[in-house]
Parts: structure tokens; sequence; C-alpha cells
């Protein structure tokens, strides 16, 4: 198993109801089935997270990545503006 720090920033952290969280996930997940594991954890993410930007140990990362052991999982929600 794989311990990962996740950080929740701006609208997510409102509707995770924390700032961070441990969750150990199987060996070789990639971003697409984390996020599929979060919502069964945290199912008010559901609506945000297909719009989420990722970063694994402060790099952004795309649902085919492979999220690295130990890591540090940050989820941001879209930024709009003008």
């Amino acid at each position: 198993m794989n311990k990962i720090t996740i950080l929740f920033f701006a609208t997510l952290r409102t509707r995770a109801k924390r700032s961070t969280m441990e969750l150990e996930l199987p060996n070789e997940i990639n971003i697409a089935d984390f996020k599929k594991i979060l919502i069964t954890k945290i199912p008010a993410l559901e609506a945000s997270l297909h719009h989420t930007l990722v970063s694994i140990n402060k790099e952004y990362a795309f649902d085919e990545d492979i999220i690295p052991e130990g890591a540090e999982i940050a989820l941001f929600p879209p930024v709009s503006g003008g």
C-alpha cells in the first residue's frame, strides 16, 4: 500500500470539510483511479473532481500519471478570470 497526503484548496477544502487528509492507496495507481477512490471517501467532491487541477509533489499531473510512494497530492478547483 502507498500512504499519501492530500491537500485541499479553496472550494474543495470547504466541500471536503478539511484541509488535509492521509489515504492509503494501492501501489501503481493513477490519478484517474485515485479520484474514484477519493469520491467514495468524500462523496461531496464528486461534482468537482472532473475539473480539478491536480499536482503530485508540487508538479501538475494528469489522469494517466502514476502516483509515487509517499506522494503529496494537491487538489485545486479550476480558476477563471478575465
